[in-house]
């Protein structure tokens, strides 16, 4: 009797080889802890550990340990709730991360506030930029490379918020974007292109 149809398809109830094919419950990967459902409730739920944590045991991102919470039907814990039981670090100066705002802290995004905004979406700011893209003739001050693919930016030497010098050409370089990463970055040791304080 075929085992295959005209398409070449498996003919459901036929056997290609009843030696090596795997029975019921078994499975081609090796079984893991966590499909099973006591075992996985009593570590989430009873022992209070994160998904994340479960699954950094394993070697994975803790979205596969919540799919099988969702397939398990085991109720996953409020956000509100998880803020209660995580560990948020040293408190007050004893963290490292104290007072540390701005470009000092790695989480900083180039300061994306609706001043910004407002700037960078002017006529003056479009008429400056114009300008510095001529005058720097479109190439990186620090690495000259031209744009061929490079993302550019417009760097602020002196910050962004000493404003009188916000659409000051002097104050405005082009900078490739792997270079404007490293002059905001803890390798610019000498603070290359960065002027903290305005010099009279």
């Amino acid at each position: 009797m075929p085992i295959r149809n005209e398409k070449g398809q498996f003919i459901k109830g036929q056997h290609y080889s009843l030696g090596t094919e795997f029975k019921k419950g078994e499975h081609w990967r090796n079984f893991k802890p966590f499909w099973n459902k006591e075992w996985l409730y009593n570590e989430y739920v009873s022992n209070e550990r994160s998904a994340l944590d479960i699954a950094k045991e394993f070697n994975l991102t803790d979205s596969a340990i919540l799919f099988w919470l969702h397939k398990y039907e085991i109720k996953t814990r409020e956000m509100s709730e998880i803020r209660g039981k995580k560990y948020w670090g040293s408190p007050g100066d004893k963290n490292g991360m104290f007072g540390k705002t701005g470009d000092q802290n790695p989480r900083w995004l180039g300061g994306l506030t609706q001043e910004r905004q407002s700037v960078y979406s002017s006529i003056e700011w479009a008429n400056i930029s114009k300008f510095i893209w001529k005058r720097d003739k479109g190439e990186c001050q620090k690495c000259h490379s031209h744009k061929n693919g490079n993302k550019m930016n417009i760097h602020h030497i002196v910050s962004f918020a000493v404003e009188k010098l916000r659409l000051e050409p002097s104050n405005l370089i082009l900078l490739c974007s792997a270079c404007h990463r490293w002059v905001h970055s803890k390798k610019n040791k000498n603070k290359e292109f960065i002027k903290k304080e305005v010099q009279e």
